[in-house]
């Protein structure tokens, strides 16, 4: 019986053991630019003892950035920035891919090049409020319905992110296919009413984002690729009328690929960052899914350290990335295996700001300030 300490082999690694950081936004990054620096290395190094760090969510090019002050990975300064961060994670021992983003239709022409629309599989806004490139909330803009070419202009993106991640010195690269951004938005029914060859079938609509991660295979090869997915999920106004049926083809076709792991978000925790809540009789995704999927399976949301332990003791998961519990707890797994109290964390200081919530949270053997 595996259990939370236990090493695993991920694809081409060997993480220490089966506690994984999930990527989390923060909105650090320096301006301008959205380039990574010192305060950042600085973060990621205190949580250095996870399995393995997931970076916050980066954007693979301009067009993909929805949010203010959200780190890329298409610039030579973010490159070099990033390379502060996977120097400082390395020193500590520890491992980090970079999590490769596009936001779609999540955006706000304040953030796109020459202030253009958003783009999205379809022409369909979402409901809700965006926040600006000056911090300011607004009402999300109805996206320009990208055209092929544009599409074949963004797996291009998705190739040259994945290249710039392995010049900053990562380990490898999780494409985020999850949480209603664009390579969700071209999966689910709800957002995407193409009548090309990427809509209508389950197929068709799999395949931006099985391309997507073909292009990071392409420079990383399939052992350093991870893959994030949402069924069930609804933030970012996203829906399917057969989500059975569609994750189970993504997932099937992943195992097909050989990636390192997939990392899927449980329904419970939907709001993904958004609030505390969490929906206890939301389907269990990893009993749905994880026969669907011949690699390491690694769960997310709304987990504490008695239910993770369960997952992998039981099977349901072969590791649990913990989000909010990371933000608060740097040396979390230390605190689980010695069973002491966790720090609360502050929601407040969860987007924005320096220091204060972000690297200023005590380690176990310290008082909080």
């Amino acid at each position: 019986m595996a259990n939370l300490f236990d090493s695993l082999q991920l694809g081409d690694l060997t993480i220490n053991n089966r506690i994984i950081m999930a990527p989390l936004t923060r909105m650090r990054s320096k301006q301008p630019g959205n380039i990574p620096y010192e305060l950042n290395a600085e973060y990621y190094a205190q949580r250095s003892t996870a399995g393995l760090i997931i970076s916050e969510a980066t954007q693979i090019s301009q067009q993909g950035q929805g949010y203010p002050a959200t780190p890329g990975i298409h610039s030579k300064e973010q490159v070099e920035g990033w390379k502060l961060v996977t120097n400082a994670v390395h020193t500590k021992g520890g491992k980090i891919f970079l999590q490769l983003w596009h936001v779609g239709r999540i955006s706000h022409s304040s953030h796109q090049p020459n202030g253009g629309l958003p783009v999205a599989p379809s022409a369909i806004k979402p409901t809700g409020k965006v926040f600006t490139a000056n911090w300011q909330q607004a009402d999300y803009e109805t996206p320009h319905e990208l055209t092929i070419e544009e599409i074949k202009a963004i797996l291009a993106d998705y190739k040259t992110a994945a290249q710039n991640a392995e010049d900053a010195g990562f380990d490898g690269v999780e494409v985020h296919g999850a949480n209603g951004y664009l390579l969700d938005q071209f999966l689910q029914d709800g957002s995407n009413n193409r009548t090309d060859e990427y809509g209508g079938s389950i197929e068709n609509r799999a395949k931006f984002l099985l391309q997507a991660v073909d292009a990071a295979i392409d420079v990383w090869g399939k052992g350093r690729v991870g893959v994030r997915l949402s069924p069930y999920g609804t933030f970012n106004d996203m829906s399917d009328s057969d989500p059975v049926a569609l994750f189970t083809y993504v997932l099937e076709e992943l195992s097909k690929r050989g990636i390192a792991y997939v990392h899927v978000i449980e329904p419970r925790a939907t709001s993904a960052g958004g609030s505390d809540k969490v929906e206890q009789d939301a389907p269990c995704t990893s009993e749905i899914f994880k026969e669907s999927f011949n690699g390491v399976f690694i769960s997310a949301g709304g987990y504490n350290p008695k239910t993770a332990k369960e997952a992998v003791e039981n099977g349901s998961a072969d590791a649990v990335a913990f989000g909010r519990l990371y933000i608060a707890n740097p040396d979390l797994p230390e605190r689980i295996k010695a069973g002491t109290e966790l720090n609360p964390y502050n929601r407040a200081t969860f987007y924005g700001g320096v220091e204060k919530g972000y690297t200023d949270y005590p380690f176990m053997n310290e008082k909080a300030a």
